[in-house]
């Protein structure tokens, strides 16, 4: 008879497998950093260079298929 740990291990494994781990990862530290981010006070604005480098940054993400990364930079 399996253990509860070597249930826990084939679970992990079979949505690490399947990406669902990576998502599930990402989404949380998306929640995360917008829990932390003090909403009291705007976002100074973002110069023109800096909204370019950071679409650069977003399609390399994409490109690469960095999407979980890339949901947690546009958070």
């Amino acid at each position: 008879m399996a253990t509860a740990r070597d249930l826990k291990d084939v679970l992990k494994e079979s949505l690490a497998k399947s990406g669902v781990l990576s998502e599930i990862r990402a989404r949380i530290r998306a929640e995360v950093f917008n829990v932390l981010q003090d909403e009291t006070e705007p976002p100074p604005p973002i110069s023109n260079e800096n909204v370019f480098i950071n679409e650069l940054i977003r399609e390399y993400l994409i490109y690469n298929g960095y999407l979980f990364t890339e949901s947690v930079l546009l958070a």
